[in-house]
């Protein structure tokens, strides 16, 4: 615990951080999923081997990469192969985690990275999918971090990128999608959710734990859609002094993201 003051995305880091299982592979994207995943190494998870879409696999994160395919992705790595073959091995089962950013997501966990608005004629473009299909459809578990708010937690995406759980329960096998496969987490500026995806559950997005200060109607009000709440809500434990002294001194000095 700590008396010091935090960003959203500090604490959104944090929490993210948390998720990631020590002695797991996980392809990392763009952003804030590489900040979380450079402090999970240093906390949690020393083992964690990272997967970078253009082919760098178990790079010890000494810096923050500023993408997924330049030199940082690849130092001191057990591997560095290209964006097919890590793409199959992931298709061979061997990724554990993906954890990915996001524009939109629906209340099913499918993310939007490729446009807003119609696709022929969008209001914005955005940097498309790269490897967030691929990571979404074939990584066992998928986390999505990402800003909280109505433009983003939509009732439908406006372009369907990654697939979470498409349009509820069985459509990811149906798809033809590998059984066992499925999005696990949503982390947010407001709170940590996951899904409804029991025996006869919805497989919507759950909320699970809301973050120090914020109320579950701050959560409900920030959401373009229908949240399933629990009888229970937890909170999210703060920042510890040492996540942040990492973050701001170690792995992103230059607040290049934070």
């Amino acid at each position: 615990m700590t008396d010091q003051t935090y960003s959203k995305t500090e604490l959104m880091i944090c929490v993210a951080a948390r998720l990631f299982e020590d002695g797991t592979t996980a392809f990392i994207g763009t952003g804030i999923p590489m900040l979380a995943a450079m402090l999970a190494t240093k906390t949690s998870a020393p083992n964690l081997v990272p997967v970078f879409e253009f082919g760098g696999l178990g790079a010890i994160l000494e810096d923050l990469p500023r993408a997924v395919g330049e030199a940082r992705t690849f130092h001191k790595g057990i591997l560095a192969a290209g964006i097919c073959e890590l793409m199959e091995t992931a298709q061979r089962g061997f990724i554990d985690y993906g954890f990915l950013g996001g524009a939109q997501i629906d209340p099913y966990g499918n993310l939007n990275t490729v446009t807003i608005g119609d696709h022929d004629h969008p209001k914005a473009r955005l940097p498309g999918s790269g490897g967030g299909n691929d990571v979404g459809s074939q990584c066992w578990r998928t986390v999505a971090i990402m800003q909280h708010d109505k433009r983003r937690f939509v009732p439908k995406v406006d372009f369907l990128t990654t697939p979470g759980y498409l349009s509820g329960p069985s459509a990811r096998e149906d798809a033809g999608l590998p059984i066992g496969t499925r999005p696990i987490n949503v982390v947010s500026t407001l709170a940590l959710m996951d899904y409804d995806d029991g025996l006869g559950g919805t497989y919507r997005i759950r909320l699970a734990a809301t973050h120090p200060g914020v109320t579950v109607q701050e959560v409900i009000d920030n959401t373009g859609f229908e949240l399933i709440i629990p009888e229970q809500v937890r909170v999210n434990d703060p920042p510890s002094e040492e996540e942040l002294r990492l973050l701001r001194e170690e792995i992103d000095p230059e607040r290049f993201y934070i």
